[in-house]
């Protein structure tokens, strides 16, 4: 992994780079394409922290993180959490830390926001991101959010 790995906003520049990142063919069904992602950005500004993932002056990833939010607006005793929303890391980009280094991120930013746990959220299956989450630390919730399963990093012990 280089040096030069950065997040960067997403800008008039680059948006179409960033619809244009895809992942494996068999990982689509586990993470939606950046265009719905940067859809549910536009709508949920207040929240959404959208982001892409670069090594030097190559795309290599999206990731896009969510802030204070309730996964059941409707129950007073939901604690609002911050999170990892998406992470697409390009085909043909995988296994390089890229994944990593995003996650870590997003963790920086919610410490640099006061805040001691990390949620996010993914779909089982063959071939999905579990493995990869409960490597970097996550522990499953014993919660589900829809059809996911939710797992949280307690940032205080990472």
């Amino acid at each position: 992994m280089a040096a030069g790995l950065r997040l960067e906003r997403v800008t008039p520049d680059n948006v179409d780079a960033a619809i244009a990142l895809k992942v494996r063919p068999e990982q689509e069904r586990f993470v939606s394409p950046v265009v719905k992602s940067l859809a549910e950005a536009y709508v949920h500004p207040e929240t959404a922290w959208p982001r892409l993932i670069f090594d030097g002056e190559e795309l290599v990833g999206f990731v896009m993180a969510f802030f204070d939010i309730r996964f059941d607006p409707d129950n007073p005793d939901d604690r609002p959490r911050s999170g990892l929303w998406r992470l697409n890391i390009a085909d043909g980009r995988q296994g390089r830390g890229y994944g990593r280094f995003a996650v870590e991120a997003v963790c920086e930013e919610i410490r640099e926001r006061g805040q001691s746990r990390v949620t996010v959220t993914w779909a089982e299956g063959e071939g999905g991101p579990e493995e990869f989450y409960l490597r970097l630390g996550f522990r499953r919730t014993g919660e589900m959010s829809g059809d996911q399963v939710v797992g949280e990093l307690d940032l205080d012990r990472a």
